[in-house]
C-alpha cells in the first residue's frame, strides 16, 4: 500500500523549535530539510539535529523523509551517510533535489544499499523521493520513474521549474503575469502526473510560497487535487488542515466508491454477471478500477463508512 501524502510539510533541519513542533502538526509527511532552508555554514550540525530528532521519535503514522542537498554541492554524501548510518532505521525514504537524469537516482539507491548492508538494515527498506525542478529533468521523467524500485514519487519543485525556463514571475505557485488563458503549468503537471503513474508512483505537487494566504493555497491545490496528484507541500501549519481536506475524498464519494467495490464483488462472484446495476448506475471493471482510486484515498485518509450494500433480497 502507498504511503498517504496529502500534505507533507518542510521543517528547517537546522530549527530544533520548528522540529519539536511539527511532531504534533496533523500533516501526512514530514521532510527534515537539508538543503535550501539550511544555509551552508549550518549543514554539518543540522545533520545532528535531524539524526537526534529522528531517534527520539514522536513522529506517530507520518512518513518520515530527509531532504539531502543536490548532486551538485559538496553536501550531499556527507548528508546521506550521517543521516541513514545514525537514524536509518528511523527513516523512511531520502528525498533527492534536482534530479536530472535516472543516473541521479541510481546512485542514491547504490549508495544507501551499501549503508544499509554496512549497518544491518534491511536492504531496499528506505525509499526514494526525487524532485523535478527544471527543464531536463521533465525531459528525463520517465527514465527517471523508471530508475529504481526505492523510487515511491515525484515531487514538483516549481521555484527552481520556473526560474529554469526563464518565467516572468517572481511569486511560486500563482500563474505568470500576462498568462490569462489556462493553466500554464497545465504540461508540466501532466507530464509528470503520466509518469508517476505508468511507473506505479505518486505525484506530489510543490508548495505555495504565500503562506498566509490559505484562500490561495487552497484553490492551487484543487487544481491539481482534479488531476488526480497524492498531495501537495505545505510550508506552514496554516496550510496543513486545507490541503488534507482537498486531497481526501468527500464522505459520499468514499462511501460510493466502497458500495460500487462490495456490490460488483457481489454480482461477479455470486450472481456471475460482468455488469449489474447498483441503483440507477450501471457499474462493471472500469467503474470498479475508478472505485479503487477514490477507496484508497479515502481509507488512507482515515475516512470510515457509513453505508454498506444491500443484497438484493436481503
Amino acid at each position: 500500500m502507498q504511503r498517504s501524502r496529502r500534505t507533507t510539510l518542510a521543517v528547517p533541519g537546522s530549527n530544533p523549535r520548528f522540529i519539536e513542533k511539527a511532531r504534533g502538526l496533523a500533516a501526512d509527511e514530514i521532510f527534515l530539510d537539508l538543503e535550501d532552508a539550511v544555509a551552508p555554514d549550518a549543514k554539518a550540525e543540522a545533520r545532528k539535529l535531524v539524526v537526534a530528532a529522528l531517534r527520539e521519535g514522536g513522529w506517530g503514522d507520518k512518513v518520515k523523509v530527509v531532504r539531502v542537498n543536490a548532486l551538485d554541492t559538496e553536501w550531499t554524501y556527507r548528508d546521506v551517510i550521517e543521516v541513514v548510518e545514525g537514524a536509518g532505521e528511523a527513516l523512511d525514504c531520502v528525498m533527492l533535489p534536482k534530479v536530472t537524469e535516472p543516473s541521479d537516482v541510481q546512485w542514491l539507491d547504490k549508495l544507501l544499499t551499501q549503508i544499509e548492508r554496512a549497518n544491518g538494515l534491511a536492504p531496499g527498506r528506505i525509499g526514494i523521493e526525487a524532485q523535478i525542478e527544471d527543464a531536463r529533468g521533465l525531459i528525463n521523467v520517465d527514465a527517471i520513474a523508471a530508475s529504481s524500485p526505492r523510487l515511491e514519487t515525484l515531487v514538483f519543485g516549481p521555484g527552481d521549474f520556473m526560474a529554469s525556463l526563464n518565467m516572468k514571475t517572481l511569486v511560486v505557485g500563482e500563474q505568470p503575469p500576462g498568462y490569462t488563458e489556462g493553466d500554464a503549468y497545465h504540461y508540466i503537471y501532466m507530464r509528470i502526473l503520466m509518469a508517476c503513474r505508468a511507473f506505479g508512483l505518486q505525484a506530489i505537487d510543490g508548495p505555495y510560497f504565500n503562506v498566509r494566504d490559505t484562500e490561495a493555497f487552497t484553490r492551487a491545490a484543487r487544481r491539481t487535487a482534479a488531476l488526480g496528484y497524492d498531495g501537495k507541500w505545505v510550508l506552514h501549519p496554516s496550510q496543513i488542515e486545507a490541503g488534507n481536506e482537498v486531497f481526501s475524498p468527500a464522505q459520499e464519494d468514499y462511501d460510493h466508491a466502497e458500495l460500487i467495490l462490495e456490490a460488483y464483488d457481489y454480482y461477479t462472484t455470486v450472481e456471475k454477471r460482468g455488469a449489474a446495476m447498483l441503483g440507477d448506475e450501471m457499474i462493471d471493471e472500469a467503474s470498479r478500477k475508478m472505485a479503487l482510486v477514490i477507496a484508497a484515498k479515502g481509507r488512507a485518509a482515515g475516512l470510515a463508512r457509513t453505508k454498506s450494500f444491500e443484497r438484493p433480497g436481503n
